[in-house]
């Protein structure tokens, strides 16, 4: 089935020095931009990360230090991909918990702030779990029918791209109403949408409000401990803290009384994209306050 879109499709993956958000960088993307006529433009780049690449990585991914050696730093390339992404949604296997966060921590070191928040984030993986809970390889022999390693090399991002985007495009063949019932299953609960919205909040599995989940939402509560309503009569959602001294407590009220915490969080080891979220809420506190 052809993606449904309203505005251009990013489906992309990444390779990298690890799995620390704070500390890895990124030695390979690679992205399919679908367009909604249905065009498709590729791009894929080899990223020096300006330090060394464990031989366990290249072991994994087949890419070594000699292989970025004279390739672009992402700071190199991020005004251009920047520009390329602007005014897209994602898509990705597993991108939601990592490899946006990445994404997002390479642009905030590049200088440039790239607001993740205005795109829609599509998890092929989330959705797979979701449905049948499997890794990359089993949801390409599920939704494609063939071995994963008889059509791509392991472990490259354009090749774990490919993969990707055909999954997803499997996964809405497969969980149409009609499909079901050519299987003898009951529909509800099992069909997803070809829509970009759907599939986004389809994706979701947390209430994180910057990707490492310092920060998430929750209930409004008054004085008395009862929940604010909206204006529609839904419980109203504010910002609290997830970690330390002040874990459970709402970001605002935390920097009404104690200002220090906001500067002692920006010069900590935390991602740029928790400073940046706390930065925009700050901001925001500040201007209602005036």
């Amino acid at each position: 089935m052809e993606l449904n879109l309203t505005k251009p499709l990013v489906v992309f993956d990444l390779e990298t020095t690890g799995l620390d958000l704070v500390k890895d960088r990124i030695i390979q993307i690679s992205y399919i931009k679908v367009y909604p006529n249905g065009k498709e433009e590729r791009g894929n780049y080899l990223v020096n990360p300006e330090c060394h690449i464990l031989p366990v990585i290249t072991q994994l991914t087949g890419i070594s230090d000699e292989d970025v050696k004279d390739k672009p730093t992402f700071k190199q390339i991020a005004k251009q991909l920047s520009e390329h992404f602007t005014g897209c949604d994602f898509a990705g296997f597993n991108s939601n918990h990592f490899d946006v966060p990445l994404l997002a921590e390479e642009f905030l070191r590049a200088g440039i702030d790239f607001d993740f928040s205005k795109c829609r984030l599509i998890d092929a993986q989330t959705i797979f779990h979701k449905m049948e809970r499997r890794n990359l390889a089993a949801a390409y022999k599920f939704y494609c029918g063939r071995k994963m390693e008889d059509d791509f090399e392991a472990h490259r991002a354009d090749q774990d791209t490919e993969a990707t985007y055909n999954v997803l495009k499997a996964e809405l063949d497969y969980y149409t109403e009609e499909h079901q019932r050519e299987l003898g299953e009951a529909p509800e609960g099992r069909i997803l949408q070809n829509d970009m919205e759907f599939l986004s909040e389809f994706s979701k599995t947390n209430k994180n409000v910057d990707f490492a989940g310092r920060i998430i939402w929750g209930e409004e509560k008054d004085s008395a401990g009862n929940v604010v309503l909206d204006e529609n009569g839904n419980p109203k959602m504010v910002e609290y803290f997830n970690f330390g001294k002040y874990k459970g407590k709402t970001v605002a009220e935390v920097l009404r009384f104690d200002s220090g915490y906001y500067a002692w969080v920006l010069s900590g080891d935390f991602t740029y994209n928790t400073k940046q979220v706390l930065t925009r809420i700050r901001l925001r506190e500040a201007q209602k306050n005036k």
